[in-house]
């Protein structure tokens, strides 16, 4: 069977002890855990010594996860998937003193069905994005006490449609942020003196590939009528009247993957039928000049049947 091995890192302020008394009790796994996110409904039995626990939901499935073996550096557990298929997984955490704080990293080995061959990178990488997302509540939770991601589910809507002006971009998963604030600060100072925009601002994405790691996406600024003198390499593009189904994210964008997961996972569970021909958009509810990290709002929104 294709063996699958996935490990991601963090550098976390805060100690190793501390950080492996977290993730040692799985009491508070609920807090920071990249799955039960997705659906905070979904229940959750953990064992009275806080060694083990169980989940079940109606989206993301059920299993079980007990420690093997707790060490000074690491905890290696047992994770075993019942729903939607059966299969076991070894997964640890590795805690590493780095200066005043921590290096911690996440890892799993596994393996496919043979006939699932064909899949191993791209489940590789979807589990990656997995434990990128807690790994990063993870260092939330360790530093804060907290973790500043919160999700609505606001579900199914009607979505008016717009005229925008946009600038489409290739880029890399990693350099997305630096490339969409170049895009908006290049569409904010050619519309800073102008009355047609309507207040919507987006981002729609065209294409992710996750095994390589790049993402092509329009940024773009609702407009009431297309302005003159438009650069010839920007777009002026519209998003048609259409029904919506939208999960919003409150708190710092570096945390907008658990958005971007929950919708997906609705979509895989049949929650709503995708519509085709109009790509998912990321919609910026306010700014982030104007609102603290933590009072982001951001919508992500599948036009849907």
């Amino acid at each position: 069977m294709p063996k699958m091995h996935v490990n991601r890192s963090i550098n976390v302020d805060a100690s190793k002890d501390h950080v492996l008394s977290i993730v040692k009790d799985f009491n508070q796994w609920r807090t920071w855990s990249p799955w039960l996110i997705l659906e905070p409904e979904a229940q959750m039995t953990v064992a009275s010594d806080g060694n083990s626990y169980s989940w079940e939901g109606k989206r993301i499935g059920s299993g079980e996860m007990s420690i093997k073996r707790a060490g000074d550096n690491q905890v290696d557990y047992d994770l075993t998937f019942l729903t939607p298929y059966k299969s076991h997984a070894d997964t640890a955490f590795k805690v590493e003193p780095q200066g005043d704080g921590s290096k911690v990293t996440w890892l799993m080995d596994s393996s496919l069905p043979f006939f699932m061959f064909f899949m191993k990178k791209k489940m590789e990488a979807w589990i990656g994005m997995d434990f990128e997302r807690g790994l990063k509540m993870l260092k939330d939770y360790a530093e804060t006490g907290n973790v500043n991601s919160t999700l609505e589910f606001v579900g199914n809507h009607s979505y008016k449609g717009t005229k925008y002006i946009g600038i489409r971009t290739d880029t890399t998963m990693k350099s997305i942020g630096e490339a969409m604030q170049a895009d908006l600060n290049a569409l904010g100072e050619f519309f800073k003196d102008s009355d047609l925009v309507n207040g919507e601002v987006f981002a729609q994405y065209h294409k992710f590939d996750m095994v390589n790691g790049k993402v092509t996406y329009t940024t773009g600024i609702g407009v009431s009528n297309y302005p003159e003198n438009v650069p010839s390499s920007w777009i002026k593009g519209s998003i048609p009247a259409t029904s919506m189904h939208t999960v919003r994210h409150i708190g710092p964008y570096d945390h907008i993957g658990n958005a971007w997961s929950a919708a997906q996972n609705l979509m895989r569970s049949k929650a709503f039928k995708p519509k085709k021909g109009i790509h998912p958009i990321e919609f910026y509810k306010n700014s982030p000049h104007k609102v603290v990290p933590e009072e982001l709002v951001t919508d992500i929104s599948f036009a849907s049947k």
